[in-house]
């Protein structure tokens, strides 16, 4: 019996698939890529954007004509599962099994036997990591309590629940034992982690304290999605003193508007935002951002519009991603008055992408020549003699080495040319 899977959306439904394949393979179900061989399609999927979910629509036309010649069946998961439900069953009734959030785990029951247990809360898995890998997701909470006005997540991951410390540390111990090299502690707003251990509570900084000991092969400790509400100074003073915390942070503005943001309800203002850039800059040495921004939020002026313009200037931004508001059924930005017509989105999108493309380059320009240690992603597909790697600040490198490198090494790179948003240069031996 042999599996497909295919992941949409986030970087929690990325682990939750390695999680998931885990399971597959221990009750004996091969994988595979190609179509034709598959006994079972997953379709892991996302409901942040319509245009993801147009997407998997698509996708399920495909897989209804293998469905006809080869008798696969097929599973929808994830999100959009957990928000269309019987509405999905309806729409598309050649899909086998509509199998929400919460109940990823019973997938593998599903294919053997036909039956769909189901569990009335998020259960964390043991491990997600994916075999032969250097770098690896760790899950350390799911949910949100925080309703953005625009955001699904809530009503498709439901309220927040944190990990337990201890289940972390033992997949802390595994991935040391696998060799990795580098983490990524994920949760929709991950530094709003609470739970208990030995008796005490523990948030966000705290959890970083009691697991960054337990590492000597991982090098490179990063976390995504922060609220900037949650960042305490605790979490500034930690990832200043933790060396192997990264410090290209990704943090979520938004909008530069306090209005905007109020409407966004973001519980947190312009000023208040940059006054946290301007801590975080003082505090972390060789601090980077990269940062989520919306543009076309239901009534936003011009003059709001300039004022996220500006607030990409102060942040200054090695990375963004960028889009224009799309309404979510369901959520209360959906149905607000002053809603704006695409012409004016796509237009402010526009602008807000070309200014920042030029703005990575300067930026980057501005950093040569230097030197970095750079973790070994592969080798360049136009140039199997050079190299490519990636640094602590998400910085990408082709490079030169004089001695064979293996995926995984971390080197001393010094580049001294830009080319496009890539540094070239070479190890330094």
């Amino acid at each position: 019996m042999k599996y497909l899977i295919e992941t949409y959306g986030c970087q929690l439904n990325k682990a939750e698939s390695d999680a998931l394949e885990i399971l597959l393979k221990g009750r004996g179900i091969e994988k595979t890529e190609n179509p034709d061989e598959a006994d079972a399609v997953i379709l892991n999927t996302c409901s942040v954007r319509k245009t993801a979910e147009n997407r998997i629509w698509g996708r399920l036309g495909f897989y209804s004509a293998e469905k006809r010649k080869h008798g696969t069946r097929i599973i929808v998961t994830g999100c959009m599962a957990e928000r269309l439900k019987e509405d999905l069953k309806k729409d598309a009734p050649y899909v086998d099994a509509v199998i929400g959030t919460n109940d990823k785990a019973s997938i593998p029951d599903f294919i053997v036997s036909g039956s769909i247990p189901s569990l009335d809360h998020y259960s964390f898995q043991r491990s997600y990591y994916q075999e032969g890998a250097y770098s690896s997701y760790v899950p350390i909470m799911n949910g949100c309590n925080n309703f953005c006005s625009y955001c699904i997540v809530p009503y498709v991951r439901g309220r927040e629940v944190s990990r337990p410390v201890e289940d972390i540390i033992e997949e802390i111990k595994a991935l040391e034992e696998k060799k990795v090299r580098e983490i990524t502690l994920l949760g929709q707003n991950v530094n709003s982690y609470s739970s208990e251990y030995n008796g005490s509570h523990v948030d966000f900084p705290t959890l970083l304290e009691i697991i960054v000991p337990y590492m000597e092969s991982i090098e490179f400790v990063r976390f995504e999605s922060p609220h900037p509400k949650d960042f305490s100074d605790h979490l500034i003073d930690v990832i200043a003193r933790e060396r192997r915390i990264a410090s290209h942070i990704h943090l979520p503005m938004q909008s530069g508007s306090t209005r905007i943001l109020s409407l966004m309800n973001r519980k947190n203002t312009r000023e208040s935002f940059i006054s946290l850039v301007g801590k975080m800059r003082e505090m972390i040495p060789g601090l980077t951002f990269s940062t989520d921004v919306m543009v076309g939020f239901p009534t936003e002026t011009e003059e709001e519009y300039e004022e996220t313009l500006s607030m990409m200037d102060i942040m200054g931004c090695t990375e963004a991603f960028m889009y224009y508001f799309n309404p979510r059924e369901g959520t209360r930005a959906a149905t607000m008055d002053g809603q704006l017509g695409d012409d004016v989105k796509i237009r402010r999108l526009e602008r807000l992408i070309n200014e920042q493309l030029e703005r990575q380059k300067r930026i980057k320009e501005s950093m040569t020549p230097f030197s970095a240690r750079v973790l070994v992603t592969g080798r360049s597909r136009d140039d199997d003699g050079m190299y490519l790697g990636r640094s602590e600040h998400n910085d990408y490198f082709v490079f030169s080495s004089s001695s064979s490198l293996d995926d995984g090494d971390i080197v001393r790179v010094y580049a001294d040319e830009l080319s496009g948003n890539t540094f070239r240069g070479h190890r330094v031996e």
